[in-house]
């Protein structure tokens, strides 16, 4: 179930205090469209695409045997179903021939009965490679590296992949792939082996006045932006953070209420798990998943030179 009215509390009576540049509010489907099919399948990734989502989201975890799959939950055991040697605990203590035995979509048909389809029975759980090699450079990614502290070389994993499948560039005039993480060591080194990447730092929380603005400054060092939590989202964050540059892109926000009152307070994008909810808020602000990639991009550049320009 939604939980209502989170963000426009939060927000209450701080409506257009901050305008937000004349780019636009990314529609980034939450692990797929999560709301209504299986987290992190293809047919959540699918329906995001179609439900009008900008990005889809892919949450990485590393096997035993070195290879990133797509998700969400460090263990095994929430989504997945199926023997239990392979199927329960840690993905990194599997191989991907044992993840690969194991059922992706059955869990969520017994947890939404009303959303239940058959086909979801038997999805697996894919490898970063595979949503690579269906979706092509025709959409647009929004990456996180999980606990990266704990895998073995996820960054470079990830960027050897990126480039195999030519994902790499145009960074500077197309944000195609968008990589974001709670750990700052995971972006900075990201952002030493491929400066040309936009990176987005997560956060559960900022603190306030003095606080907030060292942690923004320290950001802008690596990152083009910044993942607030929704439920603590405040417009001084995004007038401090588009002050240097940085994007907003909370997560996740589900109600149509809140998604008004984001886009109110200024943010650039948002999580959501009901793209086809956000498509409808923003109504004829939405613009195509290339072309928003496209303007995101250029909006970052031309607040840059700006700033230059001014100092």
């Amino acid at each position: 179930m939604r939980r209502a009215g989170l963000v426009v509390a939060a927000l209450a009576g701080a409506f257009m205090t901050v305008a937000r540049a004349d780019g636009p509010v990314l529609s980034i489907g939450h692990r797929g469209a999560s709301g209504y099919a299986p987290e992190h399948t293809f047919a959540a990734y699918d329906l995001a695409l179609a439900l009008g989502a900008d990005y889809i989201e892919q949450d990485l975890q590393l096997t035993s045997d070195g290879v990133l799959v797509v998700l969400h939950d460090a263990r095994l055991d929430r989504t997945a179903r199926g023997p239990a040697e392979h199927c329960t605990g840690l993905v990194s203590s599997k191989t991907l021939a044992q993840v690969k035995t194991c059922d992706a979509g059955t869990w969520f048909n017994e947890a939404n009965p009303e959303l239940a389809r058959p086909e979801y029975v038997g999805l697996q759980i894919p490898t970063l490679d595979e949503v690579f090699r269906r979706y092509r450079r025709r959409v647009n990614y929004y990456i996180e590296t999980k606990t990266p502290d704990a895998a073995d070389q996820m960054e470079e994993r990830l960027l050897a992949l990126l480039a195999e499948h030519r994902l790499l560039r145009p960074a500077a005039r197309r944000w195609k792939v968008l990589i974001q993480s709670f750990s700052p060591a995971s972006l900075e080194k990201i952002h030493a082996l491929e400066p040309s990447l936009p990176l987005v730092q997560l956060v559960l929380v900022f603190g306030a006045g003095v606080a907030l603005e060292q942690s923004l400054d320290t950001i802008a060092t690596y990152a083009v932006g910044v993942g607030p939590a929704a439920v603590a989202m405040d417009p001084a964050v995004v007038g401090a953070a588009h002050a240097r540059c940085l994007g907003v892109h909370p997560w996740t926000v589900n109600q149509p209420a809140d998604m008004t009152a984001l886009v109110a307070a200024g943010v650039d994008g948002m999580f959501t798990n009901f793209p086809d909810e956000l498509d409808g808020a923003l109504g004829p602000t939405a613009l195509r998943a290339k072309k928003a990639a496209r303007r995101a991009a250029k909006n970052r550049a031309t607040c840059v030179r700006a700033a230059g320009a001014g100092s």
